[in-house]
């Protein structure tokens, strides 16, 4: 054998030894700095409110601080982007959201499941129309029937196109129900905008909008579920009302870049997990209607795939 190729085979083995060496030693001293958070939508949503908190929780168990930063746009996928094109190695994670998956299946942004390995969903909530508590129709009898002669003339404000909750607009519309989209990347002024008049409703999980509620500035007319939300027992489910439109729920995960090492991953699931167990966490999820038992590992990666196509399927029909 030629000893010019064995010398050469012998060093790419030597090197490709010490390279996975290196890589495990970077491993177990992970993290020796800062870990940033990306949320993928503005600041003072859902998504947003998530992120902190976890960041937050996850600070003790990984014993660096968490910086958050607010990239928004494109329904989620320009903070994603950064993901998915910042370096692999555990110091970047990010909010990925149901939102922004119904959004691929619309060909919205170039990122899809398999660019993310989600570390765990972590929320997760059925979606409600809210309207004005002044507003002309305190029912989703009334609203949808006005609706039905005046199409177009109801405007729900949405966190933008491609969204479930433009999903669920395009659904309605199929039956009949034709309501205007009016996408606010801000999600405060999204919430602002049916009580100063300037929507008729809002799509959104009563999480997000709880201080509305609460202070009597908006109310749930219909719920997107198969069952009425135990903390809302008065409000219809759509399919009471004839349009069967459920499992659409907006859930919530934290994830990071495919290709991160697999005992990098391990720790931040760790992290998530103290997190999730922890008396904070459980106060906030309660307090947003969000609490369910996180979903990680091969389950949680198979609703990102699933939720994707189950969005694609519905907007074929």
């Amino acid at each position: 054998m030629n000893k010019l190729f064995v010398k050469a085979s012998l060093g790419a083995t030597l090197l490709m030894s010490a390279m996975a060496i290196g890589g495990t030693a970077m491993a177990e001293g992970y993290p020796d700095r800062p870990v940033e958070l990306i949320v993928t939508f503005g600041p003072g949503g859902g998504a947003d409110l998530m992120g902190r908190t976890m960041a937050q929780l996850m600070e003790g168990p990984l014993g660096v601080s968490i910086p958050v930063s607010n990239v928004g746009g494109a329904s989620g996928n320009a903070g994603l982007t950064q993901l998915r094109t910042n370096p692999a190695d555990g110091y970047t994670m990010g909010t990925l959201i149901s939102l922004t998956v119904a959004s691929w299946a619309s060909g919205l942004g170039d990122n899809k499941p398999e660019d993310f390995e989600v570390i765990a969903v972590v929320q997760s909530s059925p979606s409600f129309l809210f309207v004005p508590s002044n507003g002309d129709h305190q029912t989703a009898e009334d609203l949808f029937a006005f609706a039905k002669a005046n199409p177009g003339a109801i405007t729900v404000a949405t966190s933008g196109y491609g969204t479930q909750d433009d999903v669920t607009l395009k659904l309605l519309a199929a039956a009949g129900i034709q309501m205007e989209n009016v996408p606010f990347q801000a999600p405060a002024e999204r919430y602002a905008s049916p009580i100063g008049g300037h929507t008729s409703a809002i799509y959104e999980e009563p999480g997000d909008v709880a201080q509305f509620v609460q202070a009597g500035q908006l109310t749930p007319v219909v719920v997107f579920a198969a069952e009425r939300h135990p903390e809302f027992p008065d409000v219809p489910t759509s399919a009471e009302l004839g349009i069967d439109i459920s499992g659409l729920d907006n859930y919530r995960s934290i994830a990071v870049a495919a290709g991160t090492p697999a005992d990098v991953v391990a720790k931040l699931a760790e992290a998530v997990a103290t997190a999730t167990a922890s008396d904070e966490w459980k106060a906030f999820c309660t307090k947003t209607y969000s609490c369910i038992t996180p979903v990680t590992g091969d389950a949680a990666q198979a609703m990102v795939s699933d939720f994707r196509d189950l969005i694609a399927a519905q907007l074929s029909n």
